[in-house]
């Protein structure tokens, strides 16, 4: 499982449909950008309470590609 698949994975578990979830990487210098983009109204899930739920998500997906691709990774979390 690709680290674009593992996120779509992981944050298409909260959502209420996980169809619209859209997951896409970039390459910059030395380290990956994962942008993750959401429906508006699913934002306050994937968000949570003080952010703790995007925190959680940013250390899976690390911890992921620490793991498995030992680059550096950037998680933005945006809504559409």
């Amino acid at each position: 499982m690709s680290l674009v698949e593992y996120a779509e994975f992981l944050v298409g578990s909260l959502v209420s449909d996980a169809e619209m979830v859209r997951v896409q990487s970039f390459q910059e210098d030395s380290f990956l950008t994962l942008e993750i983009m959401v429906p508006e109204a699913d934002m306050g899930a994937v968000i949570g309470k003080a952010g703790r739920v995007a925190n959680s998500i940013r250390v899976l997906i690390q911890a992921y590609a620490y793991l498995h691709e030992s680059s550096k990774v950037h998680v933005n979390i945006e809504a559409f």
